[in-house]
Formats: structure tokens, C-alpha cells, sequence
């Protein structure tokens, strides 16, 4: 039973690994201080003119369908440029907590009113946050204690399945209009944990599971130049216990339990899945 579990936690180690490598050769850039917005066509906003571009990748599951095209931002990773996971040992061998920011940011040489600065103090102060009613988070420093969190929620026994967005073609557009094409695939989720990248010197997830029920779709997409995506779409049901500052309330126009809330995933962020026989949902054209 040991050996099982060892083999068990070594392939999945090897399946994350794997997984990030291949991120890390598809994507393309981000700093420290935030994403970049380049390329951004102003003219697709429609009704979202005073919303922030980065913050269109909300919609409902009423508007999870074949045809929808809709204003969608995909962040371009450089990974030159992106920070990295850093080994256990070496994560764990210095502060991650708001309280040692001063001597963090002696130690990485940042000014205190510079953008670096700030960028770790909402990283740090988000990583701290009480989580919402129903959830559990964790922010990961390593990939070994991403691993662990995973399988936490996962079960230890048991084996999982990466999921991420995938770029199909290369292009420096950032934004949008995407049209969701055929197969839009529902993926056995019974539980999920998602990990977000964060701003900090090194490589840093913001992981999370929630008890009230998500489903996980795999969306293609073709955007107005021709991009092709694999777009990863998480779908939250119950949102009663979001804050109402939430910005996806703001794009969607919708309050706190009224609606479902979706979200397009950034291709170098995560979603972790039991390793299940799939059963896909299929939907039909508008």
C-alpha cells in the first residue's frame, strides 16, 4: 500500500512537472509588477468602455455556448521573464508574510514606494486574507507544496489531471473578440483546486478549493485575427458569500447569489482534477 501511494505521488509530480514545462514553452510574458496590456482593441468594449480590459475574461453559463463571441483578455507570459518555482528548501528558508516585507524587500533590493514593492504587499496581503465561507486556500512557493495542497483536497491516494489554457497559434494580441466554436466539452470535476500565478520575485500560486459547486469546461475559441485557443473555464454556482466588490459583478452587471459567475483561466494558471474517466457535455450551435 505504500509503494502504491509513493508511485502514486511520484507520477503526479512528474505530471505537474511535465505540465509546467510545457506552460513555460507556450506562453508568453509578465513582470513582477503586473500584466502587460498591449495590442488591446478599445473598440471592443461595447458597453465595457470604463471597465478595465484585463478584468473581461467573466461571463455566465447562459453565455456558454457555440457562437457566443464576446470581448475575452488572454495575458501573453514571457517565461524569460516570468519568476520561477523555487525548490522547497530554498522557499522555505526565508519569510513569506506581510509582517517581514520590510526585510523581504531589503533582501531583493526593492525600493519601498517602488512597483515591486507594492506588487508584493498585495501578494502577500491576498496570501493572508481570511478565506470566504466554504473555501480553502493555500499560497504555494514550491511546487512540491503545491503538490501537497492538491492532493489535500484531491485525496493522497489518488492520482489527478492538470488542466490549463492552451494558445493553439502565437500572436502578441492580448484582447479580443474570441468566438466559442464547436465541442465545448463539460470535464468530470467532482472536486477542483485552482492555482493563480501572483507577482513576487520567485515563482508564487495562489491556490483554492470550494465546497459550493464549480464545473470545469474546456472551450475552443477563434478569435477575430484568426487565434485559435483551448480556453479552460471554471463556472462558480453559488456566489451568495463573493464580496460585493467582486469585479466579475461589475462586468456581468449581476449581484452576490444571483447568478453563476465563469471565468476564462490565463494559460499559466492551473486547475487540478481527479484522474477520472471523463464524461464530456456536449453543446449544440445558437
Amino acid at each position: 500500500m505504500h509503494s502504491s501511494t509513493s508511485r502514486n505521488m511520484a507520477e503526479n509530480f512528474l505530471i505537474l512537472l511535465l505540465h509546467l514545462l510545457v506552460i513555460m514553452c507556450s506562453s508568453h510574458g509578465r513582470e513582477l509588477g503586473g500584466g502587460t496590456k498591449n495590442n488591446m482593441n478599445h473598440h471592443m468594449m461595447n458597453n465595457h468602455h470604463d471597465i478595465d480590459p484585463s478584468l473581461m475574461v467573466f461571463l455566465t453559463m447562459k453565455d456558454l455556448k457555440v457562437g457566443q463571441r464576446m470581448p475575452i483578455y488572454f495575458p501573453k507570459r514571457d517565461p524569460s521573464t516570468s519568476p520561477k518555482l523555487w525548490p522547497k528548501q530554498e522557499a522555505d528558508s526565508l519569510p513569506f508574510s506581510l509582517e517581514k516585507l520590510p526585510q523581504l524587500l531589503q533582501l531583493f533590493g526593492f525600493a519601498r514606494d517602488s512597483a515591486q514593492a507594492k506588487a508584493m504587499e498585495d501578494t502577500l496581503r491576498e496570501c493572508e486574507s481570511k478565506p470566504i465561507k466554504g473555501e480553502v486556500k493555500f499560497c504555494a512557493t514550491s511546487l512540491d507544496s503545491m503538490l501537497d495542497f492538491a492532493q489535500s483536497i484531491l485525496g493522497k491516494d489518488s492520482g489527478f489531471r492538470v488542466l490549463s489554457t492552451s494558445h493553439k497559434t502565437k500572436s502578441s494580441v492580448a484582447f479580443q473578440n474570441y468566438t466559442m466554436l464547436e465541442d465545448i466539452k463539460e470535464m468530470e470535476a467532482p472536486k477542483m483546486v485552482a492555482c493563480h500565478t501572483m507577482p513576487y520575485p520567485y515563482g508564487v500560486f495562489y491556490c483554492h478549493s470550494q465546497t459550493t459547486q464549480n464545473k470545469v469546461y474546456s472551450v475552443p475559441l477563434e478569435g477575430d485575427n484568426g487565434d485559435k485557443v483551448e480556453a479552460i473555464v471554471v463556472c462558480h454556482l453559488d456566489t451568495s458569500e463573493w464580496a460585493s466588490s467582486h469585479p466579475s459583478f461589475q462586468v456581468l452587471d449581476v449581484k452576490p447569489g444571483t447568478s453563476s459567475v465563469c471565468h476564462f483561466f490565463p494559460a499559466d494558471n492551473l486547475i487540478f482534477i481527479p484522474k477520472v474517466l471523463q464524461s464530456h457535455a456536449g453543446f449544440t450551435s445558437m
